[in-house]
């Protein structure tokens, strides 16, 4: 089992019955340590157990490149409803935190990615995570593996890739009835196309530009931080009739 352990400002995950080595000294973990317990090194420091939760996969997953940010996730999941039973295709699978998110709120997900290393280091993370039964990764071409009727339909699809455009073009085929498409685009260009391919295939598909503004608090008030305004992609959204 996985377990955030935490010291001040500092935290780690390990697993239950191993062992942390830290310049605080040694903590070991008990096989049956649980959430609310608190340990101590060897030179005496504390340290609180938590459950890892879906945040946590994104502050502390081996990283092959830039992950989705927990806000967008949280449209992705909030657009599409995924949840227990649900059956997802991933495509571009990445560093996984999205794939996690989604088999922690119960979906069984199938994800591909081209990238054999980045495969590699996605499975080491959903292990960590304690998903990884929840969780196919798939090496290779997702387009190739669709066209040759390798991927039964699903109750979800959520797409973080380059060749988006082209497989919204196929959602009407891999979603059961009433099933949604959530797609993932850091170019407004590449929104534009993947809006239009899913038009041609399902219903109320619309478009959003994910901006979230911080907010400065203090003594003197509260107002918007003045800082740049977060955007960090643009998401698309459909559904089967």
């Amino acid at each position: 089992m996985a377990l955030l352990v935490r010291h001040e400002d500092r935290e780690y995950v390990v697993e239950a019955g191993g062992e942390l080595q830290t310049d605080l000294g040694v903590l070991a973990i008990p096989p049956d340590t649980t959430p609310g317990d608190t340990l101590e090194t060897h030179l005496g420091e504390e340290f609180s157990v938590r459950r890892l939760r879906a945040p946590d996969c994104f502050e502390h997953f081996e990283r092959t490149g830039a992950p989705m940010l927990p806000r967008d996730i949280g449209l992705v999941m909030g657009e599409t409803g995924a949840s227990t039973g649900d059956r997802v295709l991933d495509v571009g699978t990445g560093t996984g935190v999205l794939a996690a998110y989604l088999a922690m709120a119960g979906a069984t997900v199938l994800t591909y990615e081209r990238d054999a290393e980045a495969a590699m280091v996605a499975r080491e993370n959903f292990a960590m995570a304690g998903v990884a039964e929840r969780i196919e990764v798939r090496e290779g071409d997702a387009r190739r593996a669709i066209e040759d009727e390798q991927v039964a339909p699903v109750d979800v699809i959520t797409l973080d890739t380059g060749d988006a455009p082209a497989l919204a073009a196929r959602a009407d085929n891999l979603l059961v009835s009433g099933g949604c498409l959530a797609a993932y685009s850091p170019f407004v260009e590449t929104t534009r196309e993947i809006v239009k391919a899913a038009r041609e295939e399902l219903a109320d598909v619309r478009a959003f530009d994910t901006i979230q503004r911080t907010l400065d608090i203090d003594d003197r008030g509260t107002r918007p931080s003045t800082r740049p305004v977060g955007h960090t992609g643009y998401l698309i959204v459909g559904r089967k009739a």
